[in-house]
Parts: structure tokens; sequence; C-alpha cells
């Protein structure tokens, strides 16, 4: 079985991240995880790009976006990890994983900044990018109204380890409802974080676009890590 995270943070990305790529690269790959999908908070939600770059250029802050996920890259190619880039979008706590897309995509079209988030991921979906909602019944102060946008989805996360049991839970009854693939995540922001999670397949991924056909056809399964740091197949 290989083993693969969707949903992290870098500090070098994400303000509340904190480990760099590179540092978490190399705690993936020391639990045995296979690959790894890097989704730092976008410039609408908490990018740490908002607090040290307000004023420079839309190249330059999608330049310094991105050096989380090539940190991160440039390690795993060293160890043997796979490393994805992805990034999270968000509207008023709101957010959604955002997947299959590229640094020169996002070079290439400043306007998302401009769009309502139906129009967003409808042009995601348009330009062969992917979408999971993540976290989708989350409760929190930062978030003041729940979202979802089931039509514009690819899937959505039922096990978010950063989220409560409840929360997941109707996330849970609402994709088999609706029957929407389904996804988990740890929203891991540092290299200590036990609370993880895994997405698991019997064969290697080696592209974003075939982990999204895998998971449309059912292939994929969700993984928890227990205490002893084994991947233990989550009962849904």
């Amino acid at each position: 079985m290989y083993f693969y995270e969707m949903h992290l943070h870098t500090s070098e990305g994400s303000e509340c991240g904190g480990s760099g790529g590179a540092e978490q690269a190399l705690y993936y790959k020391s639990l045995g995880y296979d690959g790894i999908f890097v989704t730092d908070h976008f410039f609408n939600g908490n990018s740490r790009i908002n607090f040290t770059m307000p004023d420079e250029s839309w190249g330059n802050k999608i330049e310094a976006f991105c050096k989380g996920y090539e940190n991160a890259k440039k390690k795993g190619d060293e160890i043997g990890l796979s490393v994805f880039f992805g990034f999270e979008y968000a509207f008023h706590g709101t957010e959604w994983l955002i997947y299959g897309l590229s640094k020169e995509w996002l070079l290439e079209n400043p306007h998302i900044m401009e769009m309502s988030p139906r129009e967003f991921l409808e042009y995601v979906k348009k330009c062969g990018g992917f979408v999971i909602q993540a976290h989708p019944f989350r409760e929190a102060s930062y978030i003041d109204t729940i979202r979802i946008l089931p039509h514009h989805i690819d899937g959505m996360e039922i096990l978010n380890t950063k989220n409560t049991d409840r929360a997941n839970a109707v996330a849970e009854l609402f994709t088999s409802l609706n029957e929407i693939p389904v996804t988990c995540g740890s929203d891991c922001h540092h290299d200590k974080d036990g609370n993880l999670c895994a997405m698991g397949c019997e064969h290697k991924i080696n592209s974003v676009s075939e982990f999204f056909e895998r998971l449309e056809n059912g292939e994929l399964s969700l993984f928890r890590i227990d205490e002893r740091g084994s991947f233990k197949k989550y009962n849904k």
C-alpha cells in the first residue's frame, strides 16, 4: 500500500506554518508516506505572503508563495518522496484545496482574486484542475457561514484530523447522501504533528490526474496513523 498526505502547510507559504517544506518532506518520509500534496494558504487566506510582501508585484508574490512546495519537492526528489503542488483557496473562512494546476498557471491568472468562489471553482475545473472541499462543516470563530458547493468539487474531506468528530461525521453523512468522493487530510502545520491521516492506494501515484482518476474509481482508502505509528484503515 502507498500512502499520501493531501493537506499540509509550510512556513514559507502559510502564516500558520511551523516547519519549512524540506522539513515537512523529511518528516513524512520518516513516517512511511510515499507522497505529499503541499497546500499552502493562498492570498485570500492565512498566507504568509500577506504579512511579508503586501506591496510586492503579483509575480514576486507567487514566486515567494511557491517556495514551500519547491523546497519540499527538491528534498522529496533527494529522498524518494513524491511531492505534488496545490494550494488552499479561501472565502470568508470557507476553504477549498486546489490541485493539478501550477506556479505558471498562477503567474498567468492574477484576475482569480476578483472572482466569486463559484466563478473561481468553475474556472479551475475549466483549466483542468481538481477541487476538494476542506473541513466542510468546521465551526470556528473565523468562519461566518458554512458554504457547500457540491457541484463544483471532485471530493470532500470527511476526515480532517484537526476537525471535531462531529464536523467530520456531518461531512461523512453529506457525502454519503450526495454520492461525493471522500478524502482525508491531516491539515498538518509542522513536523511535530502526530495527529495524521493518509489516503492509501495499492498502486504508486505518479501524477495529480492519476490520483483523481483513482479517487473517482473508488480505488483509494482512508487511513489514520495510530499511537504506534502504524497506518490503520479508517472505518467510515
